[in-house]
């Protein structure tokens, strides 16, 4: 089959008939729409892999149903529609992604957008809201906006999850400890006020069994790998509720029965309403891409593969279209499942599929008893989702950044928990821009007085065999962090000794040194020896604050080049 550019270079100038036009048409979908799946059964599969992935996947689902009917009920809906999201979209995301172990469904990000959208625009209006942002996905992925998705600033992806999940928790609080509340404030200091106003009708069993939850959850992992502690803690204290009658609230006090049957719905809309739905819709697709090409990004570092960013966009726009319609939530690559996956052996799709058959099965046959599960017991599995979606380790680090990234980090996290993640992600976007133009504007008035050292010696040809040597040439943030580590990362692989050039370089960002860090930590690990040379006194402060003069070490960073080449040939 001839290439895009030779069937173009054949057509020339000439008017293009219908029938070529959509030759063209269909080639160039080919080349952006190129599912993972159908690809690795090209290549063929080995038995033996496929029963891993059949394994893993089950082991997966079992993983998955806590989280899912957790999921659905936090943000506002009924339990089912957890289940249907993770069943449909979680087939269609890992049959049509291109990700080998993605594992999609329902996740923690998004409790707080759908409970807004249910809140202020009803479940029509979350159906009408995911469907658009499904179409902006296959957008995105059509028009190959995939990578550029990945620029996003590290600072900005940790301001808005640390919001999420202080908000997640906040939600949680009225459950967990069994107060007699009725409606609950959608605001998070009004919703404290509220807790703090009835702590007097607190509930000390509900307090307990939320207590036990979290242990189940956390220590179940020093007794078995393989059945994760929501689903212990979910079984041995819905158990426990039932047979000594326990005075808790359950499920089964909000939403009765859970149906175990699926069915097609078609939301009420007006044409001329649709407008007000772009904004949700847009908060949705762009979590949702963000979160999904996160996930499938530290999936390839765990399995060493490489995912195809528009594929696994257009993908899960597709998941988001058609799940709605069985009354189904918003669906993304879940980044938890997605290592569970890996870690229990999971290197296909097989294993995505197997993990949403594995929950229809569940729902079909055990649903019913689903209504029996404590509010104390979904709200401890939230409590440790939302202490693992922190990342406060990470959110401390940026704040010994420079004032740039604390800035972008502070802005966004305190405007997703206080205003609204929409908001956040635009101002924080939006910062992040003019701060940057900021950054290089006075970086080029710097540079008019930096002077090249005379003594750095520019030819690489006497060096030794085994030392590699690549430059950073500007700055290292967040528009280029991934490029230069990729890059490093291929050369370095092939070396004994890399020396990283950084003469012209004059800042780094969060991205960059997390970034510099990932490549670096993976060189040493493949026995790479890492030297740095030109490294200005700002940039050796921010790779000081970041852990990356310690995994080095002081004396492999030099002030200039020859004194790196001498020390490299030493080691080799």
């Amino acid at each position: 089959m001839p290439t895009f550019l030779q069937l173009h270079s054949r057509l020339g100038s000439k008017p293009v008939a219908p029938e070529n036009n959509h030759m063209l048409n269909c080639l160039i979908m080919a080349q952006i729409f190129r599912p993972k799946f159908f690809s690795i059964l090209k290549s063929g599969l080995t038995r033996k892999q496929i029963s891993s992935d059949i394994m893993a996947g089950i082991v997966v689902g079992i993983v998955a149903l806590p989280l899912a009917i957790a999921f659905a009920v936090a943000s506002g809906v009924s339990p089912e529609k957890g289940l249907v999201t993770a069943v449909i979209a979680g087939f269609l995301i890992s049959f049509l992604g291109g990700s080998r172990v993605q594992i999609g469904g329902p996740t923690g990000a998004f409790i707080v957008i759908v409970y807004a959208i249910v809140e202020q625009y009803g479940i029509d209006g979350l159906i009408i809201s995911t469907i658009m942002a499904g179409l902006f996905m296959i957008a995105f992925g059509i028009l190959k906006l995939g990578v550029l998705l990945k620029y996003i600033p590290h600072p900005l992806i940790v301001g808005f999850t640390s919001g999420i999940a202080l908000v997640i928790f906040s939600t949680q609080i009225k459950d967990a400890l069994g107060l007699d509340v009725g409606r609950v404030p959608s605001g998070f200091v009004d919703k404290w006020r509220v807790y703090i106003e009835n702590i007097s009708t607190l509930n000390p069993l509900a307090v307990i069994f939320t207590l036990l939850t979290i242990l189940i959850v956390v220590f179940s992992k020093k007794l078995t790998k393989r059945v994760p502690g929501s689903f212990i803690a979910i079984v041995l204290l819905t158990v426990a509720t039932q047979l000594f009658n326990l005075p808790l609230t359950t499920i089964e006090s909000f939403f009765d029965e859970i149906p175990n049957t699926f069915s097609f719905v078609i939301p009420h809309f007006q044409l001329a309403d649709l407008g007000q739905y772009v904004a949700p819709a847009l908060t949705i697709a762009l979590l949702g891409s963000i979160e999904s090409l996160l996930s499938a990004v530290v999936s390839d570092g765990m399995i060493s593969g490489n995912h195809r960013s528009n594929t696994e966009l257009i993908a899960q726009g597709i998941a988001n279209v058609v799940t709605p319609f069985f009354g189904g939530i918003p669906a993304t690559g879940a980044i938890a499942r997605t290592a569970t996956n890996v870690k229990n052996g999971g290197r296909t799709p097989i294993a995505g599929i197997t993990h949403a058959i594995t929950l229809l099965l569940i729902m079909l046959l055990v649903a019913k008893w689903a209504k029996l599960i404590p509010m104390s017991v979904l709200s401890g599995i939230l409590i440790v989702v939302a202490y693992n979606m922190s990342e406060w380790r990470t959110f401390v680090s940026i704040l010994k950044n420079s004032w740039f990234d604390i800035l972008v980090l502070l802005s966004t996290f305190f405007l997703t928990v206080l205003v609204d993640l929409t908001v956040a992600i635009q101002v924080g976007i939006v910062l992040s821009a003019l701060l940057f133009m900021k950054r290089m504007a006075d970086v080029g008035e710097k540079n008019l007085d930096v002077e090249v050292d005379s003594d750095i010696i520019e030819d690489y040809s006497a060096l030794p065999s085994g030392i590699s040597i690549y430059e950073i040439s500007g700055p290292l943030f967040f528009a280029s962090a991934k490029q230069y580590a990729e890059i490093i990362k291929s050369i370095g692989i092939k070396s004994e000794v890399l020396i990283i050039r950084m003469r012209h370089v004059p800042f780094v960002d969060a991205t960059g040194l997390q970034n510099l860090k990932s490549s670096i930590v993976a060189l040493r690990e493949s026995k790479v020896e890492i030297l740095l040379s030109g490294v200005n006194a700002d940039v050796k402060a921010d790779l000081d604050k970041a852990g990356i003069t310690k995994i080095i070490g002081n004396d492999n960073i030099f002030d200039l080049f020859d004194k790196a080449v001498d020390r490299a040939k030493q080691k080799v």
